[in-house]
């Protein structure tokens, strides 16, 4: 136990951004918009929110922050996309790239600066449980919300008329069209969504994860988070379920360094990344799973005057 507790809370906190992330693409993907732009604003939402706890000392208006950059990144992505009709795909490559340039023209001043990190929350009588209360109820506020909001997304898009309008647009932006509502709105606010999501998933590697600012410090997250919205096949439960066993997977390497395995650590450091390939491989095989469960736009442009 004295070994498994500190792998599972490790897990836990590995996990978190990566939720933030998927959850908010989720909901991009369900619109039918393709923001491969995810690194991009995590990395911008982790700068932002190291500046802002810097100056002010206050992580809440750095989490605030942090989510306003994420959702400004994906304002730029959908006006590119909506208004201008740019193709998805290179525009989210192009997003990823400005934003991993500017964090690091941004953040030049604030290397080798430490944070104290987010206080822990520890929720009353629970927190007190043997092992359990430690594992789950001794948490910054972050992770609480990570939880928070794939339940609230999972509401969101099956029990409210604004998710069957949501969902309806990404099956097929014509038909929604043609009902009356606003395609390039609703994919607009989507998309602002999924930016918010990123960036606070940003937010949360450099004040909690590991509290201070590193150039790229995402990692590759965003790709992964990206792999997660396949791998749940669009569904918020299999998010959550995905972001903790792609969790435990980036954290392995640590544990298994530390009992002393002798596997060189380049190799463990690519597990993740090997992982979300496999993963990939394995979910293309079956494409009319792919079909049934992915939104019908995705990707497609839509041009209400055609």
């Amino acid at each position: 136990m004295e070994l498994l507790l500190p792998a599972l809370l490790t897990i836990i906190t590995a996990a978190t951004p990566l939720l933030f992330a998927a959850i908010g693409e989720m909901i991009t993907e369900k619109s039918g918009v393709l923001n491969l732009g995810v690194e991009g604003m995590m990395v911008m939402g982790a700068i932002t929110g190291f500046v802002v706890v810097h100056y002010t000392g206050s992580a809440t208006l750095a989490v605030l922050a942090s989510v306003i950059a994420g959702a400004l990144m994906a304002a730029l992505f959908a006006l590119l996309i909506l208004t201008f009709h740019a193709s998805q795909v290179p525009t989210g490559l192009a997003l990823t790239i400005f934003g991993i340039g500017l964090s690091a023209l941004i953040g030049q001043s604030m290397i080798g600066i430490a944070y104290n990190g987010i206080p822990k929350i520890s929720i009353p009588l629970l927190s007190s449980i043997p092992v359990v209360g430690k594992l789950l109820f001794q948490h910054d506020f972050l992770v609480y919300l990570s939880i928070v909001m794939v339940l609230l997304v999972y509401l969101f898009l099956s029990k409210t008329r604004a998710g069957l309008i949501l969902r309806a647009v990404g099956d097929s932006h014509d038909a929604a069209h043609a009902m009356g509502y606003s395609v390039i709105r609703i994919r607009f606010m989507a998309t602002l969504f999924g930016g918010g999501m990123a960036g606070l998933g940003g937010a949360y590697l450099s004040l909690s994860y590991s509290p201070l600012w590193v150039e790229q410090m995402t990692a590759g997250r965003g790709w992964i988070a990206l792999a997660l919205v396949v791998f749940a096949t669009w569904r918020p439960w299999r998010v959550l379920l995905g972001a903790y066993l792609f969790g435990g997977i980036s954290i392995l390497q640590l544990h298994a360094q530390a009992m002393g395995i002798g596997i060189p650590s380049q190799v463990m450091s690519m597990l993740p990344y090997l992982a979300t390939i496999v993963v990939l491989v394995i979910i293309s095989r079956d494409l009319t799973k792919i079909r049934l469960n992915s939104p019908a736009s995705l990707g497609r442009p839509f041009h209400p005057s055609r």
